[in-house]
């Protein structure tokens, strides 16, 4: 009878299948005078298995060949983790165990968990430095003070870089950019400036004339320094424009009280002229009559009052500012 076909493909699996011959290790003709008594080991010849010859030593550290004027910086040139083999130190760091001395430097995590400054000694420092001179140029002789530094260069920038233990060198809050910039300082009109005033709202300070613009939107510094330099760009352009809504403006929509032309100076001018009337002094100049000590005195306490608020010493001013200008002192 004939095979079924699942019988010919396993005789004919069964002939291809290679035959791996193994011999005992104690047979094999290049292992001459191996003890009898160690456990036999196989080699499959199919596989092309080699016997290895025995390791060879490792090296002695590299503290041991230092020589005591070595050139640091040549060790440690950039910054690396802890080299336990590089570093001719007896650092030891961990926690004790049993009131013994903490571990050594070979084979400890610990040192490898925290960042260091084995790149960052003096003679590295002083060479980074003798290097750099040569892309620098001198101070400005120009520039001998403060407010001359200022003037030339009135904004100010300031960044920040952090140096943290963990895994990633990178910190969030190194990305946040601060700007600085006196008002002062930028070609503003009265109505620019009060209108860029009104846009930043609590980022100006009025007692420094300081406007702080801080940007951490973006996720680089450089980023954030752009979009500040954008903001400030968009800010100067915006405060010269003038809306057609900005022309109908009134009194009670000024940013603070202005005294010319004011319904308080119209209010004065009239009372004084009706006092001047009845004491029959028609002769009397209106610009004479709000040049005097007085109205110049009910003026500062009004304006104030407007702009400072109610409290005791702006009502106490207007209260005394009023009775000397009508004579009730």
């Amino acid at each position: 009878m004939g095979r079924s076909p699942q019988e010919s493909r396993k005789a004919l699996s069964k002939r291809r299948r290679v035959q791996v011959h193994q011999v005992q290790l104690k047979e094999h003709p290049d292992l001459k005078g191996h003890q009898e008594e160690s456990t036999p080991e196989w080699i499959n010849f199919e596989r092309k298995t080699h016997l290895h010859s025995p390791r060879k030593q490792a090296l002695p550290p590299r503290t041991e060949k230092m020589a005591v004027d070595q050139d640091w910086p040549s060790v440690y040139p950039v910054a690396a983790p802890f080299k336990p083999s590089a570093v001719p130190l007896p650092v030891r760091m961990g926690y004790p165990v049993k009131r013994g001395v903490p571990m050594a430097k070979e084979g400890n995590l610990e040192l490898l968990k925290i960042p260091n400054f084995l790149h960052l000694t003096p003679v590295a420092i002083k060479k980074h430095c003798e290097t750099l001179k040569d892309f620098c140029t001198e101070w400005p002789a120009a520039l001998d003070s403060d407010e001359k530094c200022e003037k030339h260069f009135p904004i100010e920038i300031d960044t920040a870089d952090y140096v943290s233990s963990g895994p990633s060198i990178r910190n969030p809050k190194a990305r946040v950019v601060t700007l600085r910039v006196k008002l002062s300082s930028l070609n503003l009109d009265d109505h620019a400036k009060k209108k860029l005033i009104k846009l930043v709202g609590e980022r100006y300070c009025k007692a420094t004339d300081v406007l702080t613009i801080k940007t951490d939107r973006c996720p680089l510094k450089r980023q954030n320094y752009d979009y500040a330099v954008y903001l400030l760009t968009v800010l100067y352009h915006e405060s010269w424009k003038t809306e057609d809504w900005e022309e109908n403006k009134t009194e009670a929509d000024m940013e603070e009280y202005i005294w010319t032309n004011s319904s308080s100076e119209k209010n004065i001018l009239a009372t004084l002229l009706q006092i001047q009337a009845a004491e029959k002094n028609l002769d009397v100049d209106k610009e004479q009559l709000l040049g005097t000590k007085e109205v110049e005195d009910y003026k500062k306490s009004v304006v104030s009052l407007k702009n400072e608020g109610d409290n005791e010493n702006t009502l106490s001013q207007y209260k005394e500012s009023v009775k000397r200008l009508l004579n009730l002192t």
